[in-house]
């Protein structure tokens, strides 16, 4: 009886104390609208989001979070630049506030942390070398021959690979793009997958790699895989998620909006065409 009674108040505890935790994290947007300073998380991943040589917040996503945190009160983002797949851990870890890294909705994801509404849409691309040696311009390209694919730690690409059917063998993982494209001038890789815009802009910046065009749009199981991104919040962050979508609801696909992220490739172009969050964690 004894025992009983004692797993009954340490479970009582326990639960108080989860109760407690959830209930601070709950108050994050109280907190950043009272202090008026918040902090976001990216992967330093062009034009997503990343810092400029000043450490000022820059991308797509950073500029629309800053947008919509000064809409909300606070004037004061700061920024934490992290590897790509430490970015969930590091929400959840209290480590910033808001991942505003261009993050593709998934439902595995969404069973970690909360998202906004997507704020674009977007298509798989590979960076390779010069003239492309090994012809490469689809999954089937890499399924199909002898070469080796990167992909970044903790980013959907790997899923895809194996999905698609990629033996594991071919796929090398890596902590972040620059890596990636060390790797592919080294010959350790053949190519890098990513998203058509962060290759193009990886191809733009070294004229030893190219983007791969053209490319052939990846499949899965009969579904055209495309990605949508938005912002992400830790598990009990429901006010500070839902006053991103009032924001993001007003803003996106207008010209204000457009004239934001043109500079950095989107547009009208990537527009998540009313896509939800909820759709697509399901």
């Amino acid at each position: 009886m004894k025992e009983l009674s004692r797993k009954y108040v340490i479970s009582l505890i326990n639960i108080a104390a989860a109760l407690f935790s959830t209930a601070a994290v709950a108050n994050t947007l109280d907190k950043i609208r009272d202090e008026g300073t918040v902090t976001i998380g990216v992967a330093n991943e062009v034009p997503y989001g990343y810092t400029t040589s000043d450490g000022k917040p820059a991308g797509e996503a950073p500029s629309i979070a800053v947008h919509v945190l000064n809409k909300l009160g606070v004037n004061d983002v700061n920024v934490v630049v992290t590897e790509f797949g430490s970015l969930i851990p590091g929400l959840r870890a209290g480590r910033f506030d808001v991942i505003a890294a261009g993050m593709y909705i998934t439902p595995k994801r969404c069973e970690q942390i909360l998202f906004s509404n997507p704020t674009y849409s977007i298509g798989e691309g590979f960076l390779v070398q010069n003239g492309n040696p090994e012809s490469l311009n689809g999954y089937d390209d890499i399924k199909n021959k002898s070469v080796k694919l990167g992909v970044m730690s903790g980013a959907v690409e790997y899923g895809y690979a194996r999905d698609f059917g990629i033996e594991m063998s071919k796929i090398v993982t890596l902590p972040d793009y620059p890596s990636g494209v060390a790797a592919l001038k080294s010959g350790r890789i053949d190519a890098l997958a990513g998203t058509s815009l962060t290759m193009a802009s990886l191809g733009q910046k070294d004229d030893r790699v190219e983007l791969a065009q053209p490319f052939k749009t990846l499949v899965i199981n009969g579904e055209t895989i495309k990605g949508y991104g938005g912002f992400g919040f830790r598990p009990a962050d429901t006010a500070l998620r839902d006053a991103f979508n009032d924001e993001i609801a007003n803003f996106v696909d207008t010209e204000e909006h457009i004239a934001m992220v043109e500079p950095y490739g989107f547009g009208k172009h990537t527009s998540p065409d009313g896509m939800t969050a909820k759709e697509l964690c399901q």
